[in-house]
């Protein structure tokens, strides 16, 4: 089974990004990704994010989004942990603006691997002392640990 915390990285978990927009915060993850991982294209990532918002947003309520799609050029899963500056819009369902993003990009046929770690994700974020912990996270490094604390409990 695929672990969350395996297709994350210390690089890939920021604090303080600024926001703005939901359009603008998708751009930003978008070339995160193109600087961070071989082979994704920031221009592809961005597309497909957008794409995949039009079809209903990924925010998920208790200001999270979870932005996900599938991406041909994806050999293996890749995510991103992302604590916002302030808070942005995300059409979330709960109608609450949106600080903390988890980013999920896989593979085109991986069906399977894209509902666990979904599952995954839902999981760690349905427990409040975990969305506090991932708030008051000081850095980078603290925010990619409270990740890995919170999948030790899944």
């Amino acid at each position: 089974m695929i672990r969350f915390e395996n297709i994350l990285t210390p690089g890939r978990s920021l604090v303080n990004m600024p926001g703005g927009s939901k359009k603008r915060v998708l751009e930003q993850i978008a070339n995160l990704i193109g600087r961070e991982v071989p082979g994704m294209e920031s221009g592809t990532v961005f597309e497909s994010l957008i794409a995949r918002e039009k079809l209903g947003s990924t925010g998920f309520g208790n200001g999270i989004a979870i932005p996900h799609c599938r991406l041909a050029s994806c050999g293996e899963p890749v995510s991103a942990v992302i604590h916002l500056d302030a808070p942005v819009d995300f059409d979330a369902i709960d109608g609450a603006p949106v600080d903390l993003l988890f980013v999920l990009l896989v593979p085109q046929k991986a069906t399977d691997d894209h509902l666990e770690l979904l599952s995954q994700i839902a999981g760690m974020l349905d427990k409040a002392d975990v969305r506090k912990s991932l708030r008051n996270a000081a850095s980078d490094e603290a925010l990619y640990n409270v990740v890995l604390d919170a999948q030790k409990g899944l």
